[in-house]
């Protein structure tokens, strides 16, 4: 059962990686986030929900 929380902890890092690829923020700022969500897993996701950049949808 360990490996369903291993998939949902890497599906909500795709989805976090996506939401700040669709953001007005400099590239840099985008490679930094993205670095942090994938170095990170766990607490990159937790650190950019509450701190980083949110997508522009719509």
């Amino acid at each position: 059962m360990g490996y369903v929380f291993g998939i949902i902890i890497f599906v909500l890092d795709v989805w976090a990686i996506a939401s700040v690829i669709n953001t007005n923020v400099s590239m840099g700022t985008k490679i930094l986030w993205i670095a942090l969500i994938a170095i990170l897993p766990v607490l990159g996701l937790i650190i950019w929900y509450f701190a980083g950049p949110k997508a522009n949808y719509g």
